[in-house]
């Protein structure tokens, strides 16, 4: 495959390419992917778009604005009246949050005052940016941007006795507020901004049944809140076993760091992990790891790849539409194999019991790829892919 889209790929004489050049298929071409993230969903949507994805957004959460949030008022008034011993911040957004909403209060200058007399520790380098845009300094920040081992530097110094001040930020924290209670402290939540259900619960819904229904390559999470929103969700509308089947199996559930992850392996369902806890290592992680779900079929002299909604034919994209890709999936489970006209019947969608549906899309889908006769008619009997079981990887330029 390599070699001939290298071939596509020559310049003509004047340096510039030449008039059978094709774009370069992307990591993400053909593949749908899910996003539940409600903040910077727009962003982490570009970053999967830029890469060839379709994007389903579905919020599965909303964000209460901070000015609102009427306890995050009575904790900011209560620590600048009392003064903890330690504060942990533990997000840019939400310490910056914090303090906009306080100089919303009237409360900025006062809040600020006690923060700078406290010994303020920054879980990583975007919150330790954030104190320090606010003119604050802080004590330590960890190089592993862990929760743990801001939780054993406490633990380490002794907390008994001590007013520690925690800044939450809608994940659960497993451990960390317990053990320094266990300790001694006593620990106040700040709570920046709290998370409710989406106002409108039809993108959900609509996400959920893409999943159960095989219509999503992958779902991304940057939330446990939201991947237990939408657990929740779909316990409510009685499909809670459809969607951890799926995403067992089918369906590559993606989340930005461990803590997001929890809720889904509480309910035994493995995800994926980028190394480095940012919307730009999942878009990566994601590059890798669909690509090398699909399984490149030698065909017909020609190199098939399977890829979500759209197919890839010796390197070039051809978007297939849905009733011919439910009969590709069908052929592909089997390749080589005939399938005959009354089983293609049974998954082509919203067709009646007329196999000559199955004609009409087979014609459409043999147009859609360009290439006729990697699908032969079988008289009387249905369908094959054309499958080459010995293929000479050195003529097709070698699966990937």
């Amino acid at each position: 495959m390599h070699h001939q889209q290298q071939e596509h790929g020559e310049k003509g004489e004047q340096g510039r390419p030449g008039p059978d050049v094709r774009p370069a298929v992307r990591p993400l071409d053909g593949f749908t992917v899910g996003v539940t993230a409600a903040r910077r969903a727009e962003e982490l949507g570009a970053l999967l778009a830029r890469r060839g994805a379709q994007v389903l957004h579905a919020p599965a959460l909303r964000i209460v604005p901070l000015s609102d949030d009427t306890e995050l008022l009575a904790v900011t008034r209560d620590l600048i009246g009392h003064a903890p011993d330690v504060v942990v911040a533990t997000t840019a957004i939400g310490f910056r949050g914090w303090v906009e909403a306080a100089e919303g209060w009237g409360l900025g200058e006062a809040l600020l005052a006690r923060l700078a007399g406290v010994e303020l520790l920054a879980r990583g380098p975007k919150v330790r940016g954030a104190i320090r845009a606010a003119g604050l300094t802080e004590k330590w920040s960890p190089a592993s941007e862990s929760m743990a081992e801001v939780l054993d530097r406490l633990l380490a110094e002794g907390v008994a006795g001590r007013r520690v001040a925690v800044q939450l930020h809608g994940e659960p924290l497993p451990g960390f507020v317990e053990a320094l209670r266990a300790g001694g402290a006593e620990v106040v939540g700040v709570p920046v901004y709290r998370w409710m259900p989406p106002e409108d619960i039809g993108p959900v819904d609509r996400l959920l049944d893409a999943v159960t229904s095989g219509g999503l390559d992958a779902v991304t999470f940057t939330s446990a809140p939201a991947a237990a929103s939408l657990l929740s969700r779909a316990a409510e509308r009685g499909m809670r076993d459809e969607l951890l089947r799926a995403l067992r199996t089918e369906v590559l559930p993606v989340c930005v760091g461990p803590v997001t992850a929890l809720p889904l392996e509480a309910e035994d369902v493995p995800t994926l992990q980028p190394a480095r806890f940012r919307l730009g290592p999942l878009v990566q992680l994601l590059c890798r790891e669909l690509p090398c779900r699909v399984r490149p079929l030698p065909v017909a002299g020609r190199w098939l790849e399977i890829r979500g909604h759209a197919v890839v034919v010796d390197g070039e994209l051809r978007p297939v539409p849905p009733a011919g890709m439910a009969l590709l999936r069908s052929l592909a489970r089997r390749p080589g194999w005939v399938v005959s006209r009354a089983e293609l019947l049974r998954v082509l969608p919203g067709t009646g019991r007329d196999e000559h549906a199955v004609e009409t899309a087979m014609a459409r889908l043999r147009v859609a790829l360009g290439a006729p006769k990697l699908i032969q008619t079988v008289v009387k009997r249905g369908y094959r892919l054309s499958l080459d079981p010995h293929a000479d990887t050195d003529k097709y330029g070698g699966a990937t």
